[in-house]
């Protein structure tokens, strides 16, 4: 998920950005729009976004001065102007990119997409922690994920993970202290992460850990896990879950 801040003077040309990033860039997340530099540097501040559609010509004052009030910039910025000719301005302050208006769908659509690769490939201190501890650690319960959500990221350890369900795009998380994330993730991703270790897949939508499984209802055709958690097993899953269980 892409957390961005629109800052853009004119309610109507908000609307209308808010309104193609939900109908054509919908894992982007319009987490806070501001009508000028004061507000929109408040709003940078407050939610710490990965993306700023920044207008150029407001009335107190130029996008650029809003960077300038910054004391860092660790997001990636579009900006967003009616005049060709600060295009060239916006490049020298090392925007990602730039959008004339009337906004284009396929421009935005492009512009998103390079947000999105440069997100990907971003490291930090977390990471590189899990990273330094998984190498140092033999078993596998005892390794570590890094799981984003829109908010933050979060390194959590495989053994704590009790379940994962689908959500079409999406995979939920389920912890054994009770918390939950949602992951901007596919389950058949989430399978390939966590395959290695005790995980097994007993129905489509569902990914399990092992080691907290209770039981098996034969009538039911359903795992029940430790945190009381009632699972459906596929009929072509079912005798493989069986040998496993027998194996206890």
């Amino acid at each position: 998920m892409i957390r961005c801040v629109i800052i853009e003077d004119e309610t109507k040309s908000r609307e209308t950005l808010r309104g193609l990033l939900n109908r054509f860039c919908q894992d982007v997340l319009v987490c806070a729009e501001a009508g000028g530099v004061q507000s929109g540097r408040e709003a940078i501040e407050e939610h710490h976004p990965d993306l700023v559609f920044l207008d150029i010509e407001m009335p107190d004052g130029s996008g650029f001065r809003l960077l300038e009030k910054l004391k860092e910039i660790n997001f990636e910025i579009v900006f967003t102007t009616a005049f060709e000719q600060f295009a060239i301005k916006a490049i020298r302050y090392a925007a990602l990119d730039y959008l004339l208006k009337p906004i284009v769908p396929e421009e935005l659509i492009a512009a998103v997409e390079k947000v999105r690769k440069l997100k990907e490939k971003r490291i930090n201190q977390k990471q590189l922690e899990a990273l330094m501890s998984n190498i140092n650690t033999d078993a596998f319960e005892s390794k570590k994920i890094v799981l984003s959500t829109s908010e933050k990221i979060h390194v959590v350890e495989m053994d704590n993970i009790i379940r994962c369900e689908s959500d079409n795009y999406y995979t939920h998380f389920y912890f054994k202290d009770g918390g939950h994330l949602l992951i901007s993730k596919t389950l058949k991703d989430v399978e390939s992460l966590l395959e290695e270790g005790s995980f097994i897949r007993p129905h489509k939508s569902h990914l399990v850990n092992t080691r907290y499984i209770q039981n098996f209802n034969r009538e039911q055709v359903a795992i029940t896990l430790s945190d009381g958690s009632v699972i459906p097993v596929s009929r072509r899953k079912k005798e493989k879950i069986l040998e496993f269980i027998n194996q206890l």
